[in-house]
């Protein structure tokens, strides 16, 4: 099985301790890669009104907010075993910042790779900027 770089996963091991999770104690750290190979994290932040926001909608606010706009390669450690793929809804905002070739990876706390998928496969036919008329 294949494994990601350390340096990748000793920012998702930080950041998912960091995460807000005390309503469903589902901690989730996620780092976006742009082309340019900056790296950006982000974790789930829950509230109260269980209006919460997702890893991968942090992380794609940190990269926004630095100005970078492409998304090349996502990590996503989730608090098990299992692999924690984006919601459909974080697909959806990866599509706004990548493409199909997008790569999606799922890590463990060991930083092997539990799940590889692209974002093409994991979001077919999307729906992008691309069809807003303008």
């Amino acid at each position: 099985m294949d494994a990601i770089d350390r340096s990748v996963l000793d920012l998702l091991l930080i950041l998912r301790q960091r995460a807000y999770a005390p309503y469903s104690d589902h901690p989730v750290a996620v780092v976006v890669e742009t082309d340019s190979g900056a790296r950006y994290g982000g974790t789930n932040v829950e509230v109260a009104h269980f209006k919460s926001v997702c890893a991968e909608a942090s992380a794609l606010s940190a990269m926004i907010a630095a100005g970078a706009r492409s998304v090349r390669r996502v990590y996503v450690l989730g608090p098990t075993e299992s692999p924690c793929p984006p919601c459909g809804d974080c697909r959806q905002r990866l599509r706004e910042f990548g493409d199909d070739d997008t790569e999606i990876l799922a890590v463990d706390d060991d930083g092997r790779i539990t799940l590889r998928r692209s974002l093409g496969q994991l979001l077919p036919d999307s729906f992008g900027p691309e069809h807003i008329p303008g």
